[in-house]
């Protein structure tokens, strides 16, 4: 009887892990249909919230339809996020253009390819003094591009904005469901669970959806915020005007969502921006530029204090139930795991491990010490309605 125990254990833990390796591989093969439906899910528990503050305007004690806010919602939160990145390119390109390098060097001592040659030679001295920064860099520009063709770009662009167009319809299309059904999603995964940890899986997913949908809020509140106070300080502080000021607060706000690396980034291209846009197109406080640079870095690395002092701590320990501790070690693992991709999923990924240990792991006591707050409560959703409904079905 316990030869007969221990084979049917082992029978059930091949099943298990044939099963796992199968899901895998077909995760892995449809990976792009994966992506679509996070990226959908993403943008439901950002729409959802809106959908329910939309839904208290009433006309005549009748509010729209579910389905038109819905769609509306959805076009909000996409629209807007596409708004940013129309509003950061093209400032981009004007202040490539604005600030030439003609320009750059008119309001330099010497000659830039002078200067960058002088550089490179103090930093690394085995290229000589006779070296060529500019000829070593258009060499590799022409050598990098020597198969380079009319034809394959064309080709390349073509694919990239048909790719483009269909994933962006596959998001609004799975999204429109996801928000116009709430229940949607859970409804899925309850059929494929068993019975008896159907009510628990239920509970997870609300939990799950209740913390994300506030994480994701608070995170496009955060970089709204960031690139408010950036836009502020850019122009009536230093002064470089507003168009200018748009654009780089916008860079900064967007490059914040990645953590810690993020901030940095923006920092050093928003001191290296106003830089050359002084000495380039001639805007900008009346000053020297190292006190110029110093103005800029010191309003973007206050407005990260003013966010690492009282945004961060609002979204990461109220909206997660996590401590900064923890945030930071996930961080550090995501990194170096996935990199910027890795820290950028790292804290959705850690929310969702929390739930889950802390609804079907909650005897363990590694879990209860470290996660003693991973029940969340939802008044307005609660989960035995959530399972009734579900056992209604």
């Amino acid at each position: 009887m316990e030869k007969q125990s221990n084979l049917e254990k082992l029978a059930g833990y091949i099943i298990f892990a044939s099963v796992l390796a199968v899901v895998v591989l077909v995760c892995w093969y449809f990976s792009n249909v994966l992506l679509y439906l996070v990226l959908a899910l993403v943008v439901s528990l950002v729409s959802t919230p809106l959908v329910r503050l939309m839904s208290k305007v009433r006309v005549r004690g009748t509010s729209a339809p579910r389905w038109l806010l819905s769609l509306l919602a959805i076009v909000v939160v996409i629209g807007g996020l596409l708004f940013v990145v129309v509003q950061v390119i093209p400032v981009v390109v004007r202040i490539i253009n604005d600030a030439s390098l003609l320009n750059a060097m008119n309001g330099m001592d010497g000659s830039l390819p002078d200067v960058v040659n002088g550089w490179v030679a103090s930093v690394v001295p085995g290229v000589g003094e006779n070296f060529d920064a500019i000829g070593f860099l258009l060499d590799y520009l022409k050598k990098s591009l020597s198969d380079f063709s009319v034809t394959n770009l064309l080709g390349s662009v073509a694919s990239a904005v048909t790719d483009l167009a269909i994933g962006l319809f596959a998001v609004v299309f799975i999204s429109f469901f996801f928000v116009k059904d709430e229940k949607l999603f859970t409804r899925i995964v309850a059929a494929i669970v068993p019975d008896r940890i159907e009510a628990s899986v239920t509970q997870a997913i609300g939990n799950i959806e209740f913390l994300l949908s506030r994480y994701f809020v608070g995170l496009l509140i955060e970089m709204m915020c960031v690139a408010l106070f950036n836009f502020f300080g850019l122009w009536l502080i230093a002064r470089i005007g507003a168009g200018y000021a748009l654009g780089i607060a916008f860079i900064a706000g967007i490059l914040n969502i990645i953590p810690y690396v993020g901030p940095l980034i923006g920092e050093v291209l928003g001191v290296v921006l106003c830089t050359v846009l002084k000495y380039g197109a001639g805007v900008g406080l009346d000053v020297n530029i190292w006190l110029f640079a110093l103005i800029v870095l010191a309003i973007m690395l206050g407005v990260q204090l003013i966010d690492n002092v009282v945004f961060q701590p609002i979204i990461y320990s109220t909206s997660i139930k996590s401590t900064p501790l923890e945030i930071f070690i996930v961080m550090l693992m995501a990194g170096h795991v996935g990199g910027i991709l890795g820290m950028l999923a790292a804290i959705p990924a850690y929310t969702v491990v929390r739930v889950i240990a802390g609804s079907f792991f909650r005897d363990k006591k590694f879990v209860r010490r470290m996660m003693p707050e991973v029940q969340v409560e939802q008044p307005s959703q609660p989960s035995e309605e959530l399972s009734n409904l579900l056992q209604n079905q």
